[in-house]
This record gives C-alpha cells, structure tokens and sequence, in this order.
C-alpha cells in the first residue's frame, strides 16, 4: 500500500500529476526511465492541501513518513542525514501541477550544520562546504525565517562586489562571509535550528507556505491556474556543481525556445550552484561550451542523446536542469518546455512532420494565446535607430516605454496605462507583478534562461537579458551605457528579437502570418466545426480580416464610418433636424458616402457574407460637447448657440445606453433605416454589376421584441425591392438582429420568426445581464475578481454560467423556431478561447471578432473541435451540416497550402 503523503520517485509516474505535481511526476519517470536522477521523494498536493486547509497544521502522520523516506534515500546515497562524517544534504523544491517558474520557494543544502560542516568538507573540500553553507544560510532565512533579502545582499555586496560573485574569494573571506551570514537572523531575534531534520520541517512547510504567497497568486491569475491546486514538495539529494572545474550546472531545452530550430539550447556555468543560472548572478556560457572542455565533453555528449531520448518519451519540447558533479552527470528536472510564439508554431510544425506527433497533435500544441503574440508588433528598421547597448535576445518582440526601475512603481504605472520599460539589475520572482504590467524588461545580468527570460516569454512580454553594457544605479535612478545616461522616466525601446536597447520610441510594424503560421491555420482549419468572420467597419479593416483568413464580415458598425472627414457634421445636420423633409435631405447625402463605403467591403471580402448593423449607439455620442464645436455648428447653420443648445438637450437622456438607440431610432426615425439599407443593396448591386460576389446581410440592433424587428423588416425589404424593380437585378436580402438584451434571448423563438441570422453582442448583452456599466465597471470589477466574487472580468472571459445560459437558451429556442437559423456571436468575445469552445460546444454557426483575432479564433475553434469526444456538436441535429458547412467549405479557397487541403484522406 503506497504511503499517504508520500511517493518515492520510482513508485510515481508522469500520468499522476495531480497528486504529484510537474515536477516530481517527471522526477518519477526519468527514473523509471533509469536516467541519472539523484534520489528522493516527492510529498504530494495532498499534504499541502490539508496543511493550507488546517491552519497551517501539517497533516497526521507526515514526518513519520518522512523519515521513513529519508531512510531510503539515505540507503540509496549511502551517505546519512545529519552524520557528521558522510552528511546527505538534501534540496526542498516546489512543484505544482502547472509549471510556475520561480513563483514558490526551493531551500537547497538542508542538513548542513555545525556539525555536518566538516563532514562535507572532508568528501569535497572546505571551499565548496562553506560556499554550500552560505547559500543555506541565505535561503533559509529569507524563504523560511521571511528576513529581508537585502540584508544578506547588502552583505554580499561588502565581501564580492555589487554582482555578488563569490568564485574568487578566499578561503579567509569565505568564513568570513559565513559568519556575517550566520549573524543576521540574531538580529532580528531569530535563529537557523540546528537540528538537519528541524531544517527539514521549517523547508517542508515553507514551501506549502509559498502555494500562497503575492506572486504566487499575481501568477496564477495571470496564467489562469486554480487556486485550489497547492504544491507538491520534492525532497532530493544534494549534487553538487560547484566543486571545481570539472562540475557545472546548466539549464538546456531540445530545441531553441526562442525560434524552435532544432538541436540542444541552453546555458551552463562551470563550479556553479543551479540558482546562479536563473538568478543571473554570473552571465553563463552557450551549452556547447561544454564539448570544448575536456572534463565535461563526456557529460555533454550524454547529456544530447538523453535529450533526444526525452523528447521522443514526452513528445514535446523538454527544458532540463542538470547539473555535472566531478564529471558525473546529474539530472535534476525536465518539463515542457516554455517557448515563444515563433518557437511554439515552428516546433509543432516540425515535430508533426518528423512523425513524433500528428497534425491534430501540432494543432493542440499551440495555445491561442501564443499565436496572438506573433501578432505583436515590430520594430520599424527604415528610421535612424540610437543603440544605446546591446543584450541577449531573452524574449522576442518590440516594446517602448518610460524607464522604471522599481517593479512596484511599474505594476502602479502600468496599472493606469501608462507605458513603462522595467530595468533591474536581475529579476526575482517578487518582480513578477511589475513585470506583468511592463511593457518590456531590460536586465543587467542573466542569460536566455534567467528569471527574466523565462517568465518574459511565458507571459509574452520583449526582454532583453545580460546587457553588461548598462551600469543600473537605482538610488541615483540613472543607468549608464557608455557615455549615455538614462534617467528614470526616459523613454526607451527595447527589441527582444536583437538584444538591442534604443534611446527614445521607435515605430512599429505589425507582424504579419506567414509560412508556418499559415500553415498551422490551415492544418486547424480541417478540424474546426465554426465559421471565423470579423469586425470590420472599413474596405482596409476587412482586407487585413481577409488577410487573416476571415470567412466574411460578422459585424460592420455602420456609425463607425460617420467619424470621417466632414461627415459629423452631415451627422448632426440629421440628428438636429427639425422635421422629416429636412432630415432626409442630409440623408441623401450620407447615403452616397455609405454606397461607397460598403461598396469597398463587399469588393474586400469578395464571395463571402458580411452582416452589416444598423445604427445602433445613443444619438447624443455624435452631437457637438463642448463650447467651441457648438458655436461651429451654429454659425455653419445659421443658427444661435441658445438654439442649437436647445436641440442638443431634447436629445440628452439619463441612461442613453438604455435609451433611444438601435431598432428604436429606426421605429422613430425609419428614414434612418430606409438610407442605409438603399445604401447597402445599391453598393451590392452595384459590385454585382462587376462581378463581385455579394451576400449582405442587414442586422438591425438592439431588438427586445419580434414586432419591432418586424417592423424593421419590412422597412429594409421594401426598399430591396424597389431598387431591384428599378434595376432589374437581385442580390440575396437575409436580414437578422444582434441579441444584446435577456428578453431577446428569453423570446429568441419568436423573433426568430422574422429573422434570417441572429447574432449575440456580447459586450452588451454581458453589460445588461449584470446590470453592468462597461465603461465605469472598471473601478471595482479587478476587486470583485481579486475577492473570488467573479472568476474573471465578465467583459473580457465569457460569463457562461449567466450570458452563456442566456445564449444558450436563445439558440435552443431558435433552432426550435427556424431549423435553417443561423446563429453566430459578434462581441469581442467572440475571439476569446473560452468563448469560442462554448460556441463550438452549442453547435452554432459562427464566431466573429477583430481582425487581429481571427487566427486566434480559427486555432482555437479547432481546438474545440478536436476537444469534443466526437469530433462534433453537442447539439448535433443536422444544424451543422447546413448553413455552417457551407460557410466553412468556402473558407478553404484562401489558404492555399496544400497539404492541409488533402491532409483527411
């Protein structure tokens, strides 16, 4: 019977990562995989669960099994905890079932005392015992007596320098340094124990401890991890990579993280401990260094064919810690590894191809999120560039910013909107929500695998790593490169693609979707059940939509384009009007300008449909504001201030999101609705005429009973009509509404009757469901979310549980109503992942977003797709087989890649 809270590493697998974490789970399989893996065990979540759960009170019976444990690492090492000739030192490291790079604690060295002190000195030497003793010193006072870090730093300082680097000190400093060390926790009252097995307990529960500590938690949020979750706790032999020359340790990946080119990637330090590498306490070597060192050539070439053997065992990408103890190799961890968005595409893309995985596989692999970065922008090299310094590549992308050295300040700043470049000599993991809020990290010290670069690429974020060239002086808050000096609040670019670091802002391009994108899309296209078309309110909105592989317009907001060059005040002249006769006048004008704008729509998506909304918002957002602009319109009209005044405030209305706006400015005003639907079918007739293939669908907004749509209905029909009479010639009239109140939702059969599409704006149909104001909300949503009250900010992740039961119900009744509806979601959300896997789940038609999100929106509607255990709709009553598969059939013609074309055969 396996232990309660305990599982050896040889009694685990990489399948029990719920109770075992990332970490020991892998630990367990590399050696069952009877690689070089130093021995220990793994306490599980379990244990953690129950200490948070118990007030902090560890759970009945764990230390008995921890010594049982202890036993057999200790018979395994042949060496004792705690025996003052032969010690076993032991690490305490997290590992929770999602990786979270330098978010809870490690304590290394536990077992070292007093009276261990010589032991290990006689196995090694005195140089490496008191070097092991110092860091014991700094970890547990600060991880687990909780004392200020700057204090061991500030010491640190006096006996190394500002970089901390203690290789060339003497054996007279090292004691030196120890015993300043070893006097810090009195002066705060405190004391180190020195029991090994009281070290052991203090490590054990500090960890737990850490499940729950401010950047733990920023993280998790951040990354979308469940808080319930908890730690698990690796306890494992100490190895050693600081003994001289011929030791090392290193952190090395598969492939490279930042492009996917395959062959071994990382970094080592020779006589180093493995915090030195993250922390950035020295700058590192290329991991190929290695094969040039004779003492380290044969760990090198074994450490290369274990890499190659994991990646083929775990199918993906792997980053390892390893560290080499007099020429023995050691590994210490292996996860997946975490890659940019180039690197993600191009490794699935490759490993698909080499057979390691399938095209599904390579489709699951990349995560929306990740293709959205390769959207990000870069840097505009045809203007003059000042580098001021240059660095290593740690995270690609271009970022500018002001230059802020405290992360606290940045999380504030970047909080308010402000954009800001963090720089810190190195980064900690209490950084992290500075660096979240950052729009870029620029470090002094530390390599492509410190702290900084590995958190910068998993949250997507430009970092530039290592740039000795800068000299940071954060009292003076300057940093110097060269002859240049850069104060605080300076602006900065940084270009996490070069290295390179740029006095002032630089233009950016966006990036575009080439090669292996394109193909990825493509591959992801075969498997998605939902249609992906975009929000496009302009000929080159909906040519970049194209671009992006759009399957059409899902909604064109009409008063987008009244924002043009003179045509506010052709608006106003409307809105003002002082009877039916004059209005329409200003229409005449307004429809031409229309014609031509939803001429070029329909040109740019060419063969696919495009919904076109009616006008929606409030009237009053297009009426002159402030003094100047009324007394313009007075004196363009011939009119007095008083006057115009007058007819602003017959317009002004309390709650005008709530007010005279969508279908209810057509039922009072059907004028409005009359110009832009001749608008819309004489730009379609008119693209007709040239061969433009045109499906326009007309979408009247804001509907809360079928009458109104109704009467809406007719309206726009009976001017298609007319024009095709006057012109003998048709194009299709599909008309449908956007679903944005919960009585539409609730009576969607009804208005179904009358409706060709209905289409489900969510950001105000969240907006209403809650009784939300989406424009004041964000005062007090980021506490609502921090208090657990809501999961997330309801207008940025889809509320399933209320908008989506809502959604749901609609599109129940409206199958129900009309088997031939088509059904699609026009908020932003509808390029949200969740969403879009709630949609795929619903069997509706359809999603539609910006264009920006559309290839985020087509991978992840493969990826629901794939996700269903059939491989289809939950409503699977035929629906998708009509209208949708139609849609999606056409979206084939512009991907071009040939492969995926044939790829289900």
């Amino acid at each position: 019977m396996l232990p309660r809270w305990i599982q050896l590493f040889h009694q685990g697998s990489a399948d029990d990562r719920d109770r075992l974490g990332g970490k020991g789970a892998n630990l367990a399989e590399m050696t069952n995989l009877g690689l070089p893996v130093p021995p220990g065990f793994t306490i599980t979540t379990n244990a953690c669960r129950a200490y948070l759960e118990n007030d902090r009170c560890t759970p009945s019976g764990l230390w008995d099994e921890v010594r049982n444990a202890l036993a057999e690492v200790e018979r395994r090492t042949n060496r004792r905890f705690g025996d003052p000739a032969c010690p076993l030192l032991l690490s305490v490291r997290s590992g929770a079932k999602h990786s979270m790079p330098g978010m809870m604690d490690t304590v290394l060295n536990i077992g070292l005392t007093d009276a261990t002190l010589p032991g290990l000195a006689a196995l090694y030497d005195e140089r490496l015992a008191l070097d092991c003793a110092r860091r014991l010193q700094q970890m547990f006072g600060t991880v687990v007596l909780g004392l200020p870090a700057r204090e061991y730093e500030a010491v640190l300082a006096k006996f190394a320098g500002v970089g901390g680097q203690t290789d060339r000190l003497d054996l007279t400093a090292r004691r030196q340094l120890l015993a300043a060390f070893t006097a810090i926790p009195a002066l705060h009252g405190l004391a180190i124990p020195d029991d090994p097995f009281a070290h052991l307990e203090q490590a054990i529960t500090a960890v737990f401890a850490s499940w729950n500590t401010p950047r733990a938690v920023a993280y998790r949020r951040s990354q979308g991890i469940a808080d319930d979750l908890g730690t698990a706790v690796n306890v494992q032999a100490m190895v050693f990579g600081n003994v001289g020359a011929d030791s090392a340790t290193g952190v090395a990946f598969t492939r490279d993280p930042n492009t996917g080119a395959a062959g071994l990637f990382g970094e080592v330090l020779v006589d180093a401990q493995g915090e030195d590498v993250v922390a950035g306490i020295r700058t590192p070597q290329p991991i190929a260094s290695m094969a040039a060192e004779p003492r380290l050539r044969p760990a090198y070439d074994q450490l290369l064919e274990i890499a190659g053997r994991l990646e083929r065992h775990f199918r993906d990408m792997q980053d390892m810690e390893f560290t080499v103890e007099r020429g023995k190799l050691w590994l210490l961890q292996t996860r997946t590894g975490k890659r940019t968005a180039q690197a993600a595409i191009r490794i699935a893309i490759d490993q698909a191809e080499e057979g390691l995985i399938d095209r599904a596989a390579a489709v699951r692999r990349v995560e929306p999120a990740q293709l959205e970065r390769q959207l990000h922008p870069n840097l505009d090299e045809s203007q003059p560039l000042s580098v001021i310094a240059s660095g290593l590549p740690a995270s690609p992308g271009a970022a500018s910013g002001r230059v802020v050295f405290d992360p606290l300040e940045a999380r504030q700043r970047g909080e308010q909107g402000e954009a800001v470049i963090l720089v810190r000599r190195e980064t900690s993991a209490d950084d992290f929500p500075g660096m979240e809020r950052a729009q870029g990290i620029l470090t002094a010290r530390g390599g492509m695998t410190s702290h900084a670069a590995v958190v910068a690429r998993g949250i997507g974020k430009p970092a530039v790593t290592g740039c000795a060239e800068i000299e940071i002086d954060e009292a003076a808050g300057t940093f110097t490169a060269g002859e240049v000096v850069v104060h605080e609040g300076d602006e900065v670019t940084i270009d996490g693609s070069t290295g390179r670091v740029i006095l002032g802002h630089v233009r950016t391009i966006p990036a575009g979707l080439g090669g292996e994108t394109a193909k990825l899309l493509a591959w992801a296209d075969r498997f998605r059940h939902l249609a992906v078309r975009a929000n496009a309110d302009t000929p080159a909105d909906a040519a970049r939509a194209r671009e992006f592989g759009a399957e059409g317009i899902g909604l064109c907001r009409t008063e987008h384009m009244f924002f043009g060059d003179g045509r506010i005040d052709l608006v106003r002249d409307m809105i003002l009007a002082e009877s039916t006769s004059e209005r329409e006048q200003v229409l005449v004008a307004l429809e031409a300008l229309q014609v031509e704008d939803f001429a070029g729509i329909f040109r740019a998506m060419d063969g696919y449909p495009v919904t076109i909304r009616t006008l929606d918002p409030p009237l009053h957002e297009f009426l002159p504001r402030d003094d100047e602009e009324v007394a313009r319109f007075a004196t363009r009209r011939g009119l007095t201030t008083a006057e115009v005044r007058t007819r602003i405030d017959a317009h002004r209305e309390s709650n005008p999101m709530l007010g005279h706006r969508g279908c209810r400015l057509g039922i009072t005003f059907p004028e409005i609705t009359a110009m832009q639907a001749r608008a819309v079918y004489r730009a379609a007739l008119d693209c007709t005429a040239d061969g433009v293939i045109v499906e326009p669908e007309v979408m009247i907004p804001f509907v809360s009973d079928a009458e109104e749509l109704r009467l809406q209905r007719e309206v726009v029909v009976s001017v298609a009509e007319r024009l095709f009479a006057e012109t003998g010639r048709r194009v299709p009239v599909k008309i449908g509404t956007m679903i944005e109140v919960p009585r539409a939702a609730l009576l969607a059969d009804r208005i179904a009757a009358h409706a060709d599409f209905i289409s489900f704006g969510t950001n105000d149909l969240t907006q209403t469901t809650f009784g939300l104001s989406r424009d004041d909300s964000g005062r007090f949503l980021p506490d609502y979310v921090a208090q657990g009250i809501l999961p997330s900010d309801p207008f940025q992740t889809l509320d399933r549980s209320g908008v989506g039961r809502l959604i749901e119900i609609a599109t129940t009744l409206g199958y129900q109503a009309r088997p031939d509806l088509k059904v699609g979601l026009c908020g932003e959300h509808g390029g949200e992942p969740s969403a879009v896997a709630f949609c795929d789940d619903l069997g509706i038609d359809y999603v539609s977003c910006s264009p920006y999100r559309v290839p985020i929106a087509r991978l992840a509607a493969a990826q629901a797709a794939l996700a269903s255990p059939d491989g289809s709709s939950s409503l699977s009553d035929g629906k998708i087989e009509g209208a949708a598969k139609s849609e999606q059939e056409r979206s084939f013609a512009h991907v071009g890649d040939g492969n995926a074309i044939g790829y289900l055969d």
